[in-house]
């Protein structure tokens, strides 16, 4: 297949698939000439490339579509049979290209004269509803149906056709210099026998010429957007990749050997070749990936054909559509949205009537949002449907003999909805085209579970629910966690690790055993607990002797609402790994997603977090779920008759009595390398998340230590920490606290019996103000600041983040949105702001768009609105002040913007008329 012809298929196909979602929403607004002028111009696009090509069929078929449309510029109604009808044609556009590609560029023999012949009708249909009169007036109809496609042309203009016409017509070649002058164009051009749409052309390049004559020096000019991008093939970044992964394995074999000789001349260059192998995979990672919405194209479409087979009528709302990850995810998560989409539209949204009855809107909504957390992308799918119900599930697992109804008894409903990834599962009554065969969400499962993610779900009945998938940004090279169990080393994705926890006699965390089930007990929770070597198949002997051991190392993991516990023999350290796949008579291993080479060149396994969540008995979690339920029973119960217990963090500072402060207080526990701390202003610091933080000694004669570490405990709120010097951190003990002995000294509350002994309660109140002297005066004057809630809009995400903390400082509770359509679905939703702050310049509805659809409304016509613009002019001021801005604001101006909310609502500020 030559280069002309690859090309076209990637463009045809980029352009089809905009078409799909344009025409989805031009049948929603079909008053919107916007879409419309997107959707004509790229089927003719299309329909012109496909003649230029040689490929008939193609082009009579993007032809008669595109005569549609043209209708429907020329104001003929757009109904839903024409729309599905040209939606149809596109299917049958990308089919013919299917087999083009496959056919190696031959156009593949069929008749597509049921199509045209269709669209042709609703064609001459919508001319005989149009205008009548005006048609029988035109001499010439052949003439008349061509020209009804374009608009008027403008003096000077000619029309595509034309010019396509004039192109493929023109004999003459024309090699001119970029510089060539008025003169050098007559002598040097001459037209023996143009078409008539060449003359004007002509005519018009020569009038240009003559108002601005060309330089006879070459300007240099800025290079466009599309001349600083490029197409580069997926098997070359492919490559790209794979090698850049064959130098982080050498780049941490190398790392290996530094580590056994730190005096190494060469400890500094393989530092500097870490560094920069991490900037280039950083580089590589960049260029794979792509924006979520990518995989989202389709769904509209979808959707659009789900609600008129189900006749419900369905909403999709998609947010968060420029989330980036590597475009391999992007191309494995597609399917598993596809059934997420179709299940929520069937199963879980009702039918019109029945959300009439409940008090609901007879549109349902599905939203998909995405975005990122920690290293992970978040994808969710709600609905405002039905919602799952717990009987029918029972009823069904029990029918199916997945379960037992006591087995049943013990679960949570959280854990009761989890039947729904059951292979097989389906609580459809009839089976349909939509669903009913039980295939779909075990599908999902696997699908996700298959690139290292996980899925949850959350549901309330008669609400609806939402099924939140987990993702790794990427496949190709992870940050893991090595650790050992049965005398070898496995890798587990550090993703999925919470903590990690060491287990030791007399400790706070504790191994327990409830009905002969181990679970540890950490921070006044329960966690199923499994030993690493029991998972892998290790000796029974020493499993059972790990097992009866309460001391040991515990990875605390997380998949999707589960969290457990996992003891394993050793833990090492965290590295870098490139991900191998397995070989194929491993597939069958639930318990690997893979395998790996270390810096040693040892080859170990990949832990499957969601093997793990698998293979953990279903007894475990019931165990602990009873436990819970007995504990919260107990709680209630102390709590009513006053012996409820806080969770305490025992230390020593200054005197080897024990003091104590409740744990809720406490933000982190911190050690500090002694050489970080400074001394300013009389007092000592140290630098911490980006800001200096003040440090209080508990006794004035308390001295830091003067090598090592220093332990601290940080205190933060309102964006301001600071840190209690201690000289040791003794436990973390969950007990009551009843103050026995009341004390008159200062920064001590009183004495308590905590662990059999007498305890000092510290008075945190007494030393945050030594911090920060305004640290409770500056917290009643922000309760006061943050009633102010400001909503701002703006499309960049630079401002927005660059002007929210500034907001934020100044004490006013900040709402960012990325667009106006944003921030009418807030305003719709019942969210309530006393100001907004609007930038100007913003795509689709800009901001005076914005403000004068705002003052029309009864609800914001007194709403304090302020304009945010990088041109400030005396004529968008004007501009503004029609609109109903009450003040306009130069972006940079940071104090300007502070000042003009402050005299906005003190009333005092408004723009001159």
């Amino acid at each position: 297949m030559d280069d002309l012809l690859s090309e076209f298929l990637t463009e045809t196909n980029e352009s089809l698939d905009v078409v799909d979602v344009e025409l989805v929403k031009f049948e929603q607004e079909p008053n919107n000439a916007k879409i419309l002028d997107n959707v004509f111009r790229l089927v003719h696009t299309i329909k012109g490339t496909c003649g230029f090509l040689g490929l008939p069929r193609l082009e009579a078929l993007a032809h008669a579509a595109e005569t549609l449309m043209g209708k429907f510029r020329d104001g003929a109604p757009v109904t839903q049979e024409a729309v599905s009808l040209i939606l149809t044609s596109i299917d049958r556009i990308k089919e013919i290209l299917a087999d083009l590609e496959a056919a190696n560029g031959a156009e593949p023999e069929g008749s597509d004269v049921d199509l045209i012949s269709e669209l042709e009708r609703l064609s001459l249909s919508a001319d005989t509803k149009g205008e009548p009169e005006a048609a029988a007036e035109q001499p010439d109809e052949a003439d008349a149906a061509e020209q009804s496609l374009e608009r008027p042309l403008r003096p000077g203009e000619v029309s595509l056709d034309d010019l396509e016409r004039a192109f493929r017509e023109a004999e003459c070649e024309v090699d001119l210099p970029v510089s060539a002058t008025e003169e050098e164009l007559d002598h040097e051009v001459e037209v023996e026998a143009a078409p008539v749409a060449a003359a004007p052309l002509v005519e018009v390049a020569k009038a240009k010429a003559k108002e601005e004559p060309a330089p006879k020096e070459p300007v240099e000019k800025k290079a466009s957007v599309s001349s600083q991008s490029i197409r580069v093939a997926v098997d070359t970044l492919e490559d790209l990749m794979t090698m850049v992964s064959e130098l982080v394995l050498t780049r941490n074999q190398l790392l290996e050997i530094v580590r056994r000789h730190e005096d190494s001349e060469f400890k500094v260059p393989l530092q500097r070749l870490s560094n920069v192998t991490a900037e280039l995979q950083e580089g590589v990672m960049k260029t794979r990936m792509q924006p979520i919405g990518n995989a989202w194209q389709k769904l509209p479409r979808i959707v659009r054909d789900l609600s008129q087979e189900l006749e419900k009528p369905i909403e999709l709302e998609m947010l968060g559509a420029e989330t980036e990850l590597d475009r391999q995810v992007l191309e494995l998560i597609k399917d598993p949205l596809t059934h997420m989409i179709r299940n929520s539209a069937d199963h879980g949204l009702e039918m019109p009537a029945d959300r009439r009855t409940l008090g609901k809107s007879e549109k349902g909504t599905i939203t998909l949002s995405a975005y990122h957390e920690g290293g992970h992308i978040i994808i969710e799918v709600r609905d405002d449907g039905r919602g799952i119900d717990v009987d029918r599930v029972k009823a069904k697992v029990l029918e199916r003999g997945i379960s037992t109804e006591a087995e049943l008894e013990k679960m949570t409903d959280q854990q009761i909805h989890k039947f729904i990834f059951a292979a097989g599962f389906s609580t459809a009554a009839n089976v349909t085209s939509v669903s009913g065969r039980g295939v779909g969400m075990d599908v999902v499962r696997n699908n996700v579970e298959l690139i290292g993610g996980s899925i949850d779900l959350r549901s309330v009945q008669g609400k609806g629910s939402a099924f939140i998938i987990k993702i790794p940004l990427t496949l190709a090279i992870v940050s893991a966690l090595i650790v050992e169990a049965g005398g070898d080393r496995y890798a587990i994705p550090q993703l999925s690790v919470v903590e990690l926890v060491r287990v030791q006699d007399n400790s706070e965390p504790r191994i327990e055993r409830i009905k002969d089930t181990p679970v540890l007990r950490l921070r006044n929770k329960l966690l199923p607990l499994v030993q690493m070597s029991y998972l892998l198949g290790a000796n029974p002997a020493a499993v059972d002797a790990e097992t009866n051991s309460d001391t040991g190392f515990i990875v605390v993991m997380q998949v999707g609402s589960e969290t457990f516990g996992v003891v394993v023999d050793g833990v090492f350290h965290t590295e870098e790994i490139v991900v191998k796949p397995m070989s194929t008579m491993l597939r069958n291993l639930t318990m690997f997603s893979g395998n790996t080479i270390l810096g040693d060149g040892a080859v170990i396994m990949i832990i499957d977090p969601n093997g793990v969540s698998s293979a953990m008995a279903s007894h475990a979690s019931s165990v602990v779920a009873e436990e819970e339920r007995k504990q919260h029973e107990e709680a209630v119960t102390s709590a009513l008759d006053g012996q409820s217990t806080v969770s305490m963090l025992l230390f020593r500072a200054g005197s080897a009595e024990p003091k104590a402060v409740p744990l809720s207080l406490v933000t982190r526990l911190e050690e500090f390398d002694v050489t970080k701390i400074e001394h300013s202003n009389g007092r000592d610091l140290v630098q911490y998340r980006g800001s200096l933080m003040p440090l209080v000694y508990i006794d004035p004669a308390q001295t830091r230590r003067s090598e090592g570490t220093q332990p601290m405990l940080v205190f933060s709120d309102a964006g301001r920490s600071m840190g209690l010097v201690v000289d040791e951190i003794v436990d973390i003990v969950e007990d009551r606290m009843n103050i026995e002995v009341g004390s008159d000294r200062a920064g001590v509350l009183g004495s308590a019996v905590i662990k059999d002994k007498a305890t000092e309660i510290i008075d945190l109140g007494y030393f945050l103000p030594q911090a920060f002297e305004d640290w409770f005066m500056r917290k009643e004057m922000d309760i006061a600041a943050l009633t102010k809630k400001v909503l701002l809009v703006d499309d960049s995400a630079f401002f927005r983040n660059m002007l929210t903390p500034v907001l934020k400082a100044a004490g006013y509770d900040v709402t960012a949105c990325q667009g106006a359509q944003h921030a009418f679905e807030l305003l719709e939703n019942g969210d309530v702001f006393q100001a907004i702050v609007s930038d100007i310049e913003m795509p689709e509805i800009n901001g005076f768009e914005f403000c004068e659809a705002l003052r029309r409304d009864p609800r914001f016509r007194k709403m304090p609105i302020l304009a945010l613009s990088a041109v400030v002019s005396p004529a968008s001021i004007e501009r503004g002040r029609q609109a109903g801005f009450d003040d306009y604001v130069a972006k940079f101006d940071r104090p300007g913007l502070i000042a003009s909310l402050k005299d906005l609502f003190s009333g005092e500020v408004g723009i001159a008329a």
